[in-house]
């Protein structure tokens, strides 16, 4: 991908990650000019939002402190990971579930 493209969509990229309101955001700051670093990130960001909401749904009925704190991890491992990724230009996609995401989301 070209620097000048990644240097565009870098602000987006990175409060992609920012979870629940994050995609919103950057889908709102992407809508005009379409730039497909960001398009990219908003991506992975909007599968981590929505993963987080289902698992946080999903869990809420085991009551367990242990379940709900392996749950947080991972979630904030993911946005972490990704918040790197989009700050150092990169278009990986996020550990175990970035590509379900790509496929997903590709419309956006």
């Amino acid at each position: 991908m070209d620097k000048g493209v990644i240097k565009e969509g870098k602000t987006a990229a990175i409060i992609s990650y920012i979870l629940i309101v994050g995609p919103l955001i950057s889908l709102s700051m992407n809508s005009e000019n379409k730039n497909p670093y960001a398009s990219f990130h908003i991506r992975q960001g909007l599968g981590l939002t929505l993963s987080f909401i289902i698992l946080g749904v999903s869990i809420s009925y085991f009551e367990n402190i242990i379940i709900a704190a392996s749950m947080w991890i991972f979630i904030s491992v993911l946005a972490m990971y990704g918040i790197f990724s989009a700050a150092s230009g990169s278009t990986k996609p996020l550990p175990l579930l970035g590509s379900i995401f790509q496929k997903v989301f590709k419309s956006i």
